[in-house]
């Protein structure tokens, strides 16, 4: 990593990008009284420290049929099941997430699929693993 120093200028950049990562270097320029060109230098070395990682895109998964949002924690079988458990994971579009976690289970999981019966085929897939415990979404707060 380098020696780089974040200063104020810094924070407001990545506070406008956090509100809209799709705004131009050229607008956030005026916002904190630089070019767009300082900008997009000042972003380059926020990306380089790792400061700034990539850029997400948030979506609605209902509008194309992604309608049961579920979360499943995973009780894996035993130790030599977690690294065919997390192969499965990365081969699995229907995750969405998955964390290893401490304390209930193994693993937490978010997925989003269009059905219940396709979400019991992944729950089926699953059993290879171990058990687990499924909770659905009924509605989002935040």
């Amino acid at each position: 990593m380098s020696n780089f120093i974040i200063d104020e200028i810094d924070l407001r950049i990545l506070q406008f990008l956090l509100e809209d990562a799709t705004r131009s270097h050229k607008d956030i320029g005026r916002l904190v009284h630089m070019t767009g060109q300082a900008v997009g230098a000042r972003v380059r070395k926020l990306q380089d420290m790792g400061v700034i990682e990539g850029y997400t895109l948030r979506w609605n998964p209902e509008k194309i049929g992604q309608m049961v949002h579920a979360f499943v924690t995973v009780f894996t079988l035993s130790n030599t099941a977690h690294q065919s458990f997390q192969t499965f994971v990365q081969h699995t579009d229907q995750v969405v997430e998955t964390h290893r976690v401490s304390g209930e289970g193994c693993y937490w999981m978010r997925l989003r699929v269009g059905t219940l019966i396709e979400l019991n085929t992944i729950l089926d897939e699953l059993l290879k693993f171990g058990n687990y415990k499924v909770s659905l979404s009924i509605g989002q707060l935040k």
